[in-house]
């Protein structure tokens, strides 16, 4: 066993016990066989390779606004295919009360949302290939309002993440129609 003195809670002790496996962590990351890693897994990793952001301060939502056209911009660049981002808001023919606030349009059988989620949460959507499970109601609602959708791209950005800064997933119809 080594000792390392620091002033507990000083900036220099918080910055040494990112990315390890600390008592206070350990919780968050050991699972029981059969189940799945725990977002702390994730934490731990985002500690080691992500970098600083001037988004780093800014809450969820603010960042989310903040990153969303970066996000958008790259997509575009990556997959080849021009997105709109001046859809509206669409409403269901069924009832007015039932809607969604897409953040882009490729054609009316295509749509993207994006989220700027906390590091750990992006590399958990990349690694599980699976969107965090807050977020498929929302992925659900687009297909429930526009009934000609066949696609959405949930696509995640996190600049912090320099190695994989932008990941999506796919979300057909037929993956939702049973929900």
């Amino acid at each position: 066993m080594k000792k390392i003195h620091f002033d507990k809670n000083s900036d220099e002790w918080l910055e040494w016990r990112k990315g390890k496996i600390t008592g206070s962590k350990l919780n968050d990351i050991v699972v029981k066989r059969g189940t799945k890693m725990k977002l702390g897994f994730y934490d731990l990793i985002a500690e080691s390779i992500a970098v600083p952001h001037e988004a780093d301060d800014l809450t969820a939502i603010e960042r989310g606004h903040a990153l969303e056209q970066e996000a958008i911009d790259l997509f575009a660049e990556i997959t080849g295919m021009e997105v709109n981002t001046d859809c509206g808001v669409w409403v269901s023919d069924d009832n007015d009360y039932i809607a969604i606030s897409p953040d882009g349009e490729i054609d009316e059988n295509q749509a993207v949302e994006v989220k700027c989620l906390g590091s750990a949460k992006h590399l958990q959507a990349f690694f599980e290939k699976k969107i965090p499970d807050e977020y498929e109601e929302q992925a659900m609602q687009y297909f429930i309002v526009n009934e000609r959708l066949e696609t959405l791209y949930f696509v995640f950005f996190d600049p912090r993440i320099p190695s994989k800064p932008l990941h999506y997933l796919y979300i057909y119809r037929d993956d939702v129609t049973d929900k």
